[in-house]
């Protein structure tokens, strides 16, 4: 990965984004992307870098950039904020977190709290976390204190910065998806460098997380050909993981390119074709329904639109510390961008 690129994709990392209020991440991106494509943003927030504008057939490129986050529910008598999820938490990786609540006044710095395990009863203790059950201690002393701080409806993320691990593997609370967000931007950045006759557009879209939102709106407003879906897929080479439910995927080995329902088959081939000419390292993943990933929302878009899903393996998936090679990103920006440069015309049904 190159300095700016690095640089990049850690802002991008730390910047708080949660589903219905990514406005400080998409700055970050438009910031990067505008050194090297057209940029500009719609009216609910997802942002658009595209390269060889009046190229054909356009390709577009969806990483989503919402991250999973907290919503303040209540305010008790005594200041402690009683909080929903906004995406899909396992409550048991939430106790005890540091959390950045985006408050009008400004991030405010809380700490999610449950009952002692020395106040529990022997039952209580046996029993898996509920967010029901869990608070946030802004440390105000009472409901007027902590309504001068934040309010109902105000969203949260964790307080978790990346860091970087042993062989240089990277680990952060938004890895999903700013992985896919990130590939958008530097397959533009590559394509522009060496393309070819197509229009590329990268989005980075918003409220994925919750109902896909920005893939629905910016698949319609951009009028894609062909699209492409980078997001994150759950490794399976940790322990616990069952191989022969969910099939071999592993960390520094490639993108994980989608195969099966809910992918186009010829875009498929082409990923593959383009990875073994460009020498490019890929995985394949088993798709048997819908991806779960912006490219579901794309394909219902006007008249349908053919596509495929490339994926960047990661570990502990909605959880503090997401954990991805960042090998395996550069080889999945160098694989759209060189896919692009080879795509000359729409996929078919035939």
């Amino acid at each position: 990965m190159r300095s700016e690129s690095e640089q990049f994709f850690h802002r991008l990392l730390d910047a708080a984004g949660p589903s219905g209020d990514e406005r400080l991440a998409a700055r970050v991106w438009r910031e990067y992307a505008s050194g090297f494509a057209a940029v500009s943003h719609d009216r609910l927030g997802s942002s658009f870098a595209v390269a060889n504008q009046d190229g054909s057939p356009s390709l577009a490129v969806f990483g989503h950039i919402d991250e999973i986050g907290l919503v303040v529910n209540h305010i008790d008598d005594d200041g402690f904020l009683w909080f929903g999820t906004v995406g899909g938490w396992d409550p048991e990786v939430l106790v005890g977190q540091r959390v950045r609540i985006l408050a009008r006044g400004g991030p405010l710095a809380g700490v999610i709290g449950k009952k002692s395990r020395h106040q529990q009863d022997a039952a209580d203790r046996e029993k898996p976390s509920r967010v029901r059950d869990l608070w946030i201690d802004v440390g105000a002393g009472s409901a007027t204190a902590a309504r001068e701080l934040t309010a109902v409806g105000d969203l949260a993320v964790l307080e978790q910065p990346a860091i970087t691990l042993a062989s240089g593997r990277i680990t952060s609370r938004a890895a999903d998806n700013r992985c896919g967000a990130y590939v958008a931007a530097e397959a533009v950045r590559l394509y522009g460098e060496n393309g070819g006759s197509a229009r590329l557009t990268g989005i980075a879209s918003v409220g994925e997380e919750t109902a896909f939102t920005g893939a629905y709106t910016t698949a319609f407003s951009a009028v894609p050909d062909v699209a492409i879906a980078v997001d994150v897929t759950n490794a399976t080479d940790y322990p616990s993981t069952s191989k022969q439910q969910y099939g071999h995927v592993a960390l520094g080995k490639g993108p994980a390119l989608a195969r099966g329902s809910g992918v186009h088959p010829e875009v498929f081939e082409a990923l593959v074709s383009t990875a073994e000419a460009e020498n490019i390292p890929y995985q394949v993943e088993p798709v048997g329904g819908s991806t779960g990933t912006d490219l579901d929302a794309a394909h219902k878009t006007r008249g349908g639109v053919p596509g495929g899903v490339v994926s960047i393996p990661l570990r502990h998936m909605h959880s503090p510390n997401e954990l991805l090679d960042p090998n395996d990103l550069d080889a999945c920006a160098a694989l759209v961008a060189a896919y692009a440069r080879r795509l000359t015309e729409p996929p078919t049904a035939d």
